[in-house]
């Protein structure tokens, strides 16, 4: 394994491990004003939500690594107290790119992106139309994490308004994820589109207790097919499944099949193969029991 010391590695290089590491990141598509009333807009990674109650968002401009210099959406955040935060999609991930541009002070990066600016309701600088997502915020705290190139400065924002396009709301009004159509950064110049295929969902362990990988069988637990998500689906069940489902369930004629008509090993490998297939398809009970014919017959 490779082993980073920190202190002995270049910001850039550094830069580029953590970046690529700790992905992927949301993007927060900064809109401020300067204190002339000057509009800027500027994408930002290093970004999340830390706070419902308030509503607490963070993102970071950090200081420039190769010249050290600040960017104009920190300067603006001092100087004003305000941002609106705005939700990138796959739709205006190219035009978001765009306005990363170091354009010179002054310049409308709403007009160099084509993105349609907006009036928020509780601050001054302009929403992003064409953004799924708008968050108005004030600017609570500024937080200086150093004074060297690469150096980060938590904007630590207060979310006064939030406005929804209903497009991406689902019957019960929630945000439907696939309508969202997120997109995230990674290293380099690479992001990630949260939509299709690329979306699936483990349930949290919230309301009941599961047993844990610890109590799974051992014959099951080692086993060279199950991975480690299939284990952990396995360990968030409450309860092993009873004898009599498990007697029932060796009944069906294709598992009566393997556990009669296959060696030990053949049939360990068959069940396990059929009980994979089931935890893909989220079928994590069935798959439970499946497993567990292959203790209750053969007395293992």
């Amino acid at each position: 394994m490779l082993t980073i010391d920190p202190k002995n590695t270049s910001t850039k290089e550094l830069h580029g491990y953590l970046l690529a590491a700790v992905s992927p990141r949301p993007i927060a598509f900064a809109s401020t004003m300067d204190e002339f009333g000057n509009p800027n807009l500027s994408p930002f990674s290093f970004f999340n939500v830390f706070s419902a109650n308030p509503p607490i968002a963070i993102f970071s401009p950090a200081r420039r690594v190769r010249n050290n210099t600040t960017k104009h959406t920190l300067e603006n955040a001092k100087a004003t107290g305000e941002v609106v935060i705005n939700v990138v999609n796959y739709a205006m991930v190219e035009q978001t790119s765009l306005a990363s541009t170091e354009y010179s002070s002054g310049v409308n990066e709403f007009i160099k992106a084509g993105f349609t600016p907006i009036e928020s309701e509780t601050i001054k600088p302009f929403r992003v139309k064409e953004s799924p997502v708008q968050l108005e915020c004030k600017v609570n705290e500024i937080v200086e994490l150093g004074k060297e190139g690469g150096a980060g400065n938590l904007v630590i924002c207060e979310v006064t308004r939030i406005h929804i396009d209903e497009n991406i709301l689902n019957e019960a009004g929630q945000i439907d994820q696939h309508k969202l159509d997120a997109v995230g950064r990674l290293g380099k110049n690479w992001y990630v589109r949260a939509s299709g295929e690329a979306l699936f969902e483990v349930e949290k362990p919230l309301s009941t207790l599961g047993i844990g990988v610890d109590m799974i069988p051992k014959w099951i637990r080692n086993s060279y097919i199950l991975t480690g998500n299939d284990l952990g689906k396995l360990g968030n069940v409450e309860n092993m499944p009873e004898d009599s489902a498990i007697e029932e369930y060796s009944k069906k004629p294709e598992i009566a099949e393997i556990l009669n008509g296959y060696d030990l090993y053949e049939a360990r490998e068959a069940l396990h193969q059929m009980a994979k297939d089931l935890l893909d398809k989220g079928k994590v009970e069935e798959a439970w029991t499946l497993l567990m014919t292959d203790k209750l017959n053969r007395n293992k």
